[in-house]
Parts: C-alpha cells; sequence; structure tokens
C-alpha cells in the first residue's frame, strides 16, 4: 500500500507539487504570527478560523482514507498549506468583489435556488424538500442562502472579467499552425511488465528488504468499539400516531391551512358566431329548457362548443372568485340556473352545483403533511429524552450496557475502527475524536454523548486497542516481491533506453537499434496531436521535442502512462494549415483560447491581491492537528 503512496508522490511530481503549494508564502508578503489564538488566517483584518481550516482540512484528508495514518507527513502538510492558501484567496476575492460594488439581490438567490433539480419535486421548487435537504447537512437556511450569494456574486465577477478577454488574430493564426501541425516519427517501447517476468527476487533480497522499511505495511492503529446510536430517522420511523392525536393536531394547525371558498359549477357554451343574436337566443331557450326539467348534463353534450367538459356534461370542477365566470358563479345559490352569461368567448348557460366554504381545510387533504409533521415532532421529543436519559446515567458512571437498557437501546459494535474512520460512521470526524480521545482510547472511559450530524447522535466505549504494527513477513512476501521486481524491471528499461539512445546518435536505424535492444518498434510515419494510437504522454513528448535539424533526427524518450518506457526520433515537423481544420474546430479553438485567457487574467488578478494584501498566518496554523 504504501509503495502505491510513494509512486504516487515522489519524484518530480511530488517536487512540483510541493513547491507550486510553497510559492504563496515565498513570493508573497505572508507573515506569521506567533501568538496563535482562535483564528488560523487574517486577511486585511477578517479572520479564517481554525475551525473552518480544519473542517476543511478533514474532509480533504477524507478523500485520502485508504491510506489510514499511513498517509506521508509531507503530503499531509501539502494539503493543509494548500487549503489555507485557498480560503485566504477565497477571502481576498470576497473582499475585492464586495469593494467593487458586486450585488445579488434576494430575488436572484430565491430563483437560483428554486432552479436547483435537488429542491425540486415534478419539475416544482418543494420548500419541504428544500428544509430537508439542508437538515440533513446541518445547514439553516440562512447560512446556506449566504453562501450561494457569496457563489453568485463571484460567478458574476467572473464572468465579466472573462468578457474583457480576447484572442488576437495573431495570437489564433499561431495557435491554429500549432493545433494542425503533424510530424514524422517512430517510436520504440520497452515493456517494464515482460522484463520483470525473467527477475528472479530471492528470498535473501525479500528479507533484506522487508528489515531494511520497518514503517512499510504497518497496519494502522485501531480500536474495537461499543458504542450506542440514538437516530432521528429510527425514532421518526417507530414514532405511532393515533386518530385522536392527528385530529388534536389538526385543530391545532388550522390556521395553516386555509382556503378560499369555492364552488362546482357546470356550463354550456354557445360561441357569438357570426349572430350575436341567435346565440343569445339559444342560450335563452337552454335556460329555459333546463328549468323546465331537461337534464343539463345531456344538453350540454349535446350544444357546448367547449370541448373539454361538453362530454362531462359541462364540469367546470371547483373555482375560486378569480376564475372565468367567478364574479356569477358566487352570486348563485346552490342548484341554481342561470342564463345567458356573457363572457369573451361567447354565451354561457351555467348551474352551480356545489358550494365548498372557505377556511381550514378539511383533514384528510392534509393529512400526509400532518403526518409527517407530527412523526418528526414525536422524533425530536424521543431524540431529546434518550439523550436527557443517557446523559443522567453518564453522569452517574453507569456502564454501557445499563445506560443502554435504561434508554430502551441497545449496544452496538463495530471493530477496526481507524483514524480514518470506519463502518458505519465513514470518516465522520466527530465519531473519530470521540473514539481516539486519551480517555476512552487508553483508560477505557466512556465518551460524552457526540452530535454525528443533524439526524444522528452518539456515545462510545473502547473494547479493545490495537497499536499500529508492522505486518508479519508472510503476509506482505509477494507485495515486497513484486515491489523488487517492477524496481529491477525498471531500472532494465531505464538502461536500455540510454543503450538505444546511444545506438540513435551514432548513425544506427531505430528499428535494427530497437529489435537489438528487445524493444518493439513502430515505423516512421506522420502523426497528429490528436493520434488516439499513441499513449498520451509520448505524444506530447513527440510533439515537445525540439524541430529536427537538416538531415538529422531529433532523439527523445518518455515514460508512458502504464509505465513503460519509449524512444523516438523526429524527423520532420510538417506546419499547420489553419484552411485544412473545420470551421466549427476552429471556432471552438478561438472559444478555448479566450477562455484561458480570460483564466489566465483572474489567476492574474488574485495572485496581485495576495502580493498587496496584510495577510498574517497564526503560528499553529499548518500544524498537524493533536488527536
Amino acid at each position: 500500500m504504501l509503495q502505491n503512496i510513494r509512486d504516487r508522490i515522489t519524484g518530480g511530481y511530488a517536487i512540483a507539487f510541493l513547491v507550486l503549494m510553497a510559492i504563496p508564502f515565498v513570493f508573497f508578503g505572508i507573515n506569521y504570527d506567533f501568538t496563535g489564538g482562535g483564528y488560523a488566517a487574517k486577511v486585511e483584518g477578517v479572520e479564517i478560523s481554525a475551525a473552518q481550516l480544519q473542517s476543511e482540512y478533514s474532509t480533504e484528508l477524507a478523500r485520502y482514507a485508504e491510506f489510514g495514518t499511513d498517509l506521508p507527513a509531507q503530503l499531509r502538510s501539502a494539503l493543509r498549506q494548500g487549503i489555507l492558501t485557498n480560503l485566504i484567496r477565497e477571502t481576498l476575492v470576497n473582499l475585492y468583489v464586495t469593494e467593487e460594488g458586486y450585488r445579488v439581490s434576494d430575488q436572484m438567490v430565491t430563483d437560483f435556488i428554486q432552479r436547483v433539480p435537488d429542491f425540486q419535486v415534478d419539475g416544482r421548487f418543494s420548500k419541504d424538500r428544500y428544509y430537508q435537504w439542508l437538515e440533513e447537512r446541518a445547514l439553516t437556511p440562512a447560512r446556506f442562502e449566504e453562501s450561494q450569494r457569496e457563489s453568485l456574486r463571484l460567478q458574476q465577477f467572473q464572468r465579466g472579467l472573462a468578457a474583457t478577454a480576447f484572442v488576437t488574430p495573431a495570437e489564433y493564426r499561431r495557435y491554429l499552425n500549432l493545433y494542425g501541425e503533424q510530424r514524422r516519427a517512430a517510436i520504440a517501447t520497452f515493456n517494464v511488465d515482460r522484463f520483470a517476468e525473467d527477475v528472479e527476487i530471492s528470498e535473501d533480497e525479500i528479507a533484506a528488504w522487508y528489515n531494511d522499511n520497518p514503517v512499510e505495511f504497518q497496519t494502522p492503529e485501531s480500536a474495537d468499539v461499543d458504542y450506542i446510536e440514538i437516530d432521528r430517522g429510527a425514532l421518526r420511523r417507530q414514532a405511532e400516531l393515533s386518530e385522536r392525536e392527528l385530529k388534536e393536531y389538526h385543530t391545532q394547525s388550522a390556521n395553516r391551512y386555509l382556503q378560499d371558498e369555492r364552488r362546482r359549477a357546470r356550463h354550456i357554451l354557445i360561441p357569438f358566431g357570426d349572430d350575436r343574436r341567435a346565440a343569445a337566443e339559444q342560450a335563452t331557450a337552454l335556460t329555459a329548457r333546463i328549468k323546465a326539467g331537461e337534464l343539463f348534463e345531456d344538453l350540454a353534450r349535446q350544444y357546448s362548443a367547449d370541448g373539454g367538459t361538453a362530454e362531462q356534461g359541462g364540469d367546470l370542477g371547483f373555482m375560486t372568485r378569480s376564475q372565468l365566470l367567478g364574479d356569477d358563479v358566487f352570486t348563485m345559490t346552490e342548484g341554481e340556473t342561470k342564463g345567458p352569461i356573457e363572457s369573451e368567448f361567447g354565451y354561457h348557460v351555467v348551474r352551480l352545483e356545489e358550494i365548498e366554504a372557505g377556511g381550514p381545510l378539511p383533514l384528510d387533504q392534509v393529512r400526509g403533511e400532518l403526518e409527517n409533521e407530527l412523526r418528526d415532532i414525536k422524533a425530536e421529543e424521543a431524540f431529546q429524552e434518550l439523550q436527557r436519559i443517557l446523559s443522567d446515567a453518564l453522569f452517574d458512571g453507569d456502564t454501557l450496557e445499563k445506560m443502554a437498557s435504561a434508554a430502551g437501546l441497545e449496544v452496538k459494535t463495530t471493530d477496526g475502527f481507524t483514524r480514518s474512520g470506519g463502518e458505519p460512521f465513514g470518516s465522520n470526524q466527530a465519531a473519530i475524536d470521540a473514539v481516539f480521545d486519551p480517555r476512552v482510547l487508553r483508560d477505557g472511559g466512556i465518551s460524552d454523548i457526540v452530535e454525528l450530524d443533524a439526524s444522528r447522535a452518539a456515545l462510545f466505549q473502547v473494547r479493545e486497542f490495537h497499536e499500529a504494527a508492522q505486518q508479519p513477513l508472510d503476509e506482505v512476501r509477494e507485495q515486497i516481491a513484486e515491489t523488487l521486481r517492477m524496481e529491477r524491471a525498471r531500472g532494465i528499461a531505464r538502461e536500455r533506453t540510454q543503450e538505444l539512445q546511444a545506438k540513435l546518435r551514432d548513425g544506427a536505424s531505430l528499428s535494427e537499434a530497437a529489435a537489438e535492444s528487445g524493444a518493439e518498434a513502430t515505423p516512421l510515419r506522420t502523426i497528429g496531436r490528436e493520434d488516439d494510437n499513441i499513449d498520451p504522454r509520448v505524444l506530447e513528448a513527440v510533439f515537445r521535442a525540439a524541430k529536427p535539424a537538416e538531415g538529422q533526427a531529433t532523439i527523445g524518450d518518455a515514460v508512458s502512462e502504464d509505465g513503460n518506457y519509449a524512444v523516438f526520433t523526429v524527423a520532420a515537423v510538417i506546419p499547420g494549415r489553419p484552411e485544412s481544420i473545420p470551421v466549427q474546430e476552429r471556432d471552438a479553438g478561438k472559444e478555448q483560447l479566450t477562455s484561458e485567457a480570460g483564466a489566465a487574467d483572474y489567476t492574474a488578478l488574485v495572485l496581485e491581491l495576495e502580493r498587496r494584501a496584510d495577510i498574517v498566518i497564526a503560528e499553529n496554523a499548518l500544524a498537524e492537528p493533536e488527536f
């Protein structure tokens, strides 16, 4: 496992990574305050709290959970330093956009949030879904909405800056020439895996490597843990509701679920046509026939021009006063027929079928919503009561089993819990801090009740602690052998690469020299920047190589993405012809260049703000936190 880490973060890549992380602290005016305090840094007097830095750091470390406590200190330090740099720059940009007068209205924030798919049900914004989402993440609406305001303001600023970016015609033509450039190249590849097949590793070599690297292949310190968990979700599912409770809650909530008076009516529509008088007379005649006893529904099906309601006997459903015909319908008595009534569509014959009084909505119409609310209330009450019971038991110093029995809960267990976490808590930092508190880890004490997230709380007791230890040789023998085999195979490939390049410089042909060195060669051919048949890293090196001199090929080497070694020759460079590139690709390239120019302008502005700013970093801000 540690070999994988070493492969990822050692060598040129790691050096470049750490150098980039260190740039702000070398070239910009950042001072260190050795007085400490509750902040990680101050930017123009604005504090970045130590808690905020720790939260961001914990989130970033969770991405490396597979490495556990074996994550090298060098990378941990670089991560923490990079996170603090980003927080400083974010603060600088926020101060700048505020000073420059960028504003985001409440309506803009509201519109943005209501368009977020996570907050929608059936394509419409759902307040319940929104609040549920916030609760799951322990966020308040005010805090979340303010963060969205800052994000929108930053986007507004970035768009404005990007809009000023441009690419000159000369720059664009140079880009097209490079984009369309082709090269005549031949490539020889040394397969490292094939070399590894012939490498033999002795037991003495394996044992020597094992003894010389005692910190490798260590199992992280871990704890087998007993815990009691209070889960609002489980309490909610267990909540029992009686009809009496629901009715009482409906009565208490009546003022929150009000409706206006609604009326259900039927109508027959007679369009004006070319003769308004004839239409009015027909409507009057139909009104008389209905009052004489003929069925309204039958006449509606026969005469109404409203195709949407005619087949339903003219049924308009329930309507409010503000709807079409509402002013007339709301003056009628139940069962009354009235006509003709004129509208922009023609003459209507209307009968009032039913009146639904205004006021609180009936229980059946809001039952689902009230049940959800009542379950939430009961779950919260039960949650608070269980916390109280456990707090009392914890104060009395009872055992975990007695505490669970008193609260009607069960003692659960999890084994192999590390400083990177473990199931069922994942990388939850609150759980990790509680378990690895020295009082709990070493002394066998019971932790305080810890709030894990908005829905869960727990307390912990370590049953058994396992120190970090090197794995037995028998368990890692094959891994060590494979590591040594690959190291030796890469060494062979490097030597063969150097030998092949020397032969090429002495005038040998690539195909013959490659065959002698054990490499697979491809013949000289024309390749472009987008050639899918060549490894990306090798292709990049080919196009990065210097233009060959007259009659003399350029020689170069590269390591492919899969770790193989390649030697190549570039015999000729063929300039690109912009006119041969499809217009669509040319336009896309120009957009890309403009976008990159805008991004570069933004980066330059941020770095200039950082150079001029008064930034103070607390002494212990970059120190690894104590657990």
